[in-house]
């Protein structure tokens, strides 16, 4: 088949690095990522978590981390599978400011939460403006096709998301809004990640290049291997 430019989509624990390797297995296609924030928060602040983070080191980031990734997509010639988008590292922080720094604290941390953003409120609205502009417009550019993953499987208690199910659902939906606005073509994959698979490469016309199963235990075998790496920084900080 011709180039096409993949970017998976889904808010938190939706799969999206399980899919994106599984789908590059089963159809040849490159994937491609950029580091997670907490990848990136050890080298700029080295024994910070990412619930305390202030909302310009949240948006540093952020910005860090859409540099990357659109350096290693055009080291890719215009032939891709991302796992997530530019989209993601924007709506991440807009769902912090809505709905807190750390949306799992209650009570008078969760008072205390908010007070923490009030002197951020009006220059970061500011600054959140001129970067929506920025990542749509990029977005828009460099993305043929998004594969969009729904909330379906709950959220892994991993000790180091500090997101709730009312971050995702704001996220989900801000994630579709604008791919509306923006016009670009998405399906939605959902079910089990073989279903997914099946879903897509019908969409795209491909004949795998492996059985789906196969490209499944391959993905679960990469993504193990990265998720090894984030739970030991997090026992780190305890």
């Amino acid at each position: 088949m011709s180039k096409i430019r993949i970017a998976v989509s889904g808010t938190y624990s939706t799969g999206k690095t399980t899919t994106s390797y599984a789908l590059s297995y089963l159809t040849g296609i490159p994937r491609t990522h950029a580091q997670t924030m907490r990848e990136i928060l050890p080298v700029i602040n080295p024994g910070k978590r990412l619930e305390d983070c202030t909302p310009p080191e949240l948006y540093e980031l952020g910005i860090r981390r859409l540099t990357e990734r659109t350096r290693c997509e055009a080291l890719l010639d215009g032939n891709f599978i991302s796992d997530g988008s530019a989209l993601h590292e924007w709506v991440y922080g807009k769902a912090r400011l809505k709905v807190g720094l750390n949306p799992n604290e209650k009570g008078l941390k969760k008072i205390h939460s908010r007070i923490r953003l009030l002197p951020y409120t009006i220059p970061m609205s500011i600054f959140i403006n001129d970067y929506e502009k920025l990542v749509k417009l990029h977005t828009k550019r460099s993305y043929d096709l998004f594969i969009h993953l729904p909330i379906e499987f709950p959220i892994a208690q991993d000790g180091h998301r500090p997101v709730n199910e009312n971050f995702r659902r704001y996220s989900n939906d801000y994630l579709i809004n604008t791919l509306h606005e923006l016009g670009i073509p998405y399906i939605i994959a959902g079910g089990s990640i073989e279903d997914r698979l099946l879903t897509v490469i019908k969409y795209l016309g491909i004949t795998p290049r492996m059985p789906v199963k196969e490209a499944v235990a391959l993905a679960m075998y990469e993504t193990s291997k990265r998720n090894s790496v984030e739970i030991e920084y997090n026992k780190s900080l305890k």
